[in-house]
C-alpha cells in the first residue's frame, strides 16, 4: 500500500501495532520522514549502569503513547522508523564496559594506569572500540541524511552523539549545540577515556563547525570543566540549574529565561538532551542523578519556543535514559520527550504536524 492508503485505514485511537516501529506506527523506512538510531552504548559508565538499555527501553514503551498530540496532532502521519543498526555495538558495549570496570576501580584506588602494562592496553583497546563506535555512527547517519531523512539518535550514554555531531558537521559549516543536562560534560579524557560520557561536550568543542555550546540546567561540575568553560571565552556558555532558579525566585519568568537562551544560539541549533537535566523523579535510575533540574513541561516549553524562533533545527539527541529492573517508568517518560522532540523537529522544518488542540478553559 502508498503511504496514503496507510494512514486511511491505520486507527491512530487504538494500541500501536506489536509488529510495527516507534509509537506502533504501520509505515516503511522508505514512507518515515523522521529516522531514529538508537545507540546501545554505555562502556565508560563510571556509577549508575543501564544505559545502553535505554534505547530499547524507550522503544518498548513507545507503544503506549497516545498519538494525538496537543501540539502535534498529525505529527504520527508523518513516520518515525526505528533504524536496524548493527548487533555488534550492543555486544561490544557489554564486552568493553566490562573490560573497563577493573581500569576505574585501579582509578579508585589510586593507582596509575600507565603502570600497569595490563590496563594501560585494556584503555587503548577501549578507546579504539568508542572511536569505531562513532565512525559507523556517523556513517549510518550519513547514509539516512543522504536520502533526505531528519535523523536523530537516541542513546546509550551520553559518548554517543559524537559521531551524529561529526556527521551534521559535514552538512552544516556552523551550527551549535543546546544542551540540556545536570552535568557539563567538559571533563578531559574522564578516568583516562577520551570518549568517556562525561566528556562529550569537549569532544564536541573539537569539532570546528560547533561554533558555541548553551548549558541548561547545570548543577554539577569540576574545577577543570569550569576552566574549559572559561578558555573558550563565550563558546561555551552556562546556565546551571542554581541560577536559573535564583532569577525565578526574584521574578524573571521561564519565558524570559527561554529567549535569553535562544537568542544565544546560532541559526543552526542541535539539541542535545541528557534525561537527567530534569528532576530526577522523572529519571530516578539514569546513571549519575543529581538533585534538582528543571520539569518535563519546562524543557517541552523550551523547544516550542525553539521551534517557532526562526532559528533551525538540525537535529537532537536523547540520552542517558535507564530503565529500572521492575517499571517502565524511565522509558514511559523517554518515549514522551522523544516523541515531542520529533514533533518540534518536525514543525520547524516545515513538516505538517497539524492544528495544535485547544480547549475551552472557561
Amino acid at each position: 500500500m502508498t503511504k496514503e492508503q496507510i494512514i486511511q485505514n491505520f486507527d491512530p485511537s487504538q494500541p500501536g501495532l506489536a509488529d510495527a516501529t516507534f509509537f506502533g506506527l504501520p509505515f516503511s523506512a522508505e514512507q518515515s520522514e523522521i529516522i531514529i538510531i538508537p545507540v546501545p552504548w554505555e562502556v565508560t559508565v563510571s556509577y549508575g549502569a543501564g544505559a545502553s538499555e535505554g534505547p530499547q527501553a524507550v522503544f518498548d514503551a513507545s507503544f503506549q503513547v497516545d498519538l494525538n498530540h496537543q501540539n502535534f496532532p498529525e505529527l504520527w502521519k508523518l513516520g518515525m522508523y526505528n533504524a536496524e543498526i548493527p548487533a555488534t555495538w550492543k555486544s561490544d558495549s557489554d564486552k568493553y564496559k566490562e573490560l573497563a570496570q577493573p581500569i576505574i576501580q585501579a582509578l579508585e584506588e589510586g593507582l596509575v594506569i600507565a603502570d600497569i602494562p595490563e590496563l594501560q592496553a585494556d584503555l587503548d583497546t577501549i578507546n579504539a572500540a568508542c572511536q569505531q563506535l562513532h565512525n559507523e555512527v556517523k556513517e549510518t547517519v550519513l547514509f539516512w541524511m543522504n536520502q533526505g531523512k531528519k535523523v536523530v539518535l537516541l542513546g546509550g550514554d551520553h559518548s554517543t552523539p559524537l559521531g551524529y555531531y561529526q556527521a551534521l558537521a559535514t552538512k552544516y559549516d556552523n551550527f551549535g549545540i543546546l544542551h540540556l543536562d545536570a552535568h557539563m560534560d567538559l571533563r578531559i579524557a574522564y578516568e583516562g577515556f577520551t570518549y568517556s560520557h562525561a566528556s562529550i561536550m569537549y569532544n564536541a568543542l573539537q569539532i570546528p563547525q560547533i561554533s558555541k555550546i548553551v548549558q541548561v540546567g547545570i548543577r554539577d561540575f569540576c574545577e577543570q570543566e569550569v576552566a574549559v568553560v572559561q578558555e573558550q571565552n563565550g563558546r561555551v556558555l552556562v546556565h546551571t540549574d542554581s541560577d536559573l532558579k535564583a532569577e525565578m525566585y526574584e521574578g524573571v519568568t521561564w519565558q524570559q529565561q527561554c529567549d535569553n537562551i535562544i537568542n544565544s544560539l546560532p541559526q543552526n541549533v542541535c539539541i542535545s538532551f541528557d534525561i537527567d537535566g530534569m528532576y530526577p523523579w522523572y529519571c530516578p535510575n539514569t546513571g549519575t542523578p543529581v538533585p534538582g533540574g528543571f520539569a518535563f513541561e519546562q524543557a517541552t516549553y523550551l523547544f516550542n519556543k525553539l521551534a517557532t524562533s526562526g532559528k533551525n533545527i538540525i537535529g537532537f539527541d536523547l540520552v542517558e535514559v535507564a530503565p529500572g529492573e521492575n517499571d517502565d517508568w524511565d522509558g514511559n517518560v523517554g518515549a514522551r520527550m522523544l516523541f515531542h522532540m520529533c514533533g518540534v523537529l518536525a514543525q520547524n522544518n516545515g513538516m505538517n504536524t497539524g492544528t495544535p488542540i485547544e480547549f475551552q478553559r472557561k
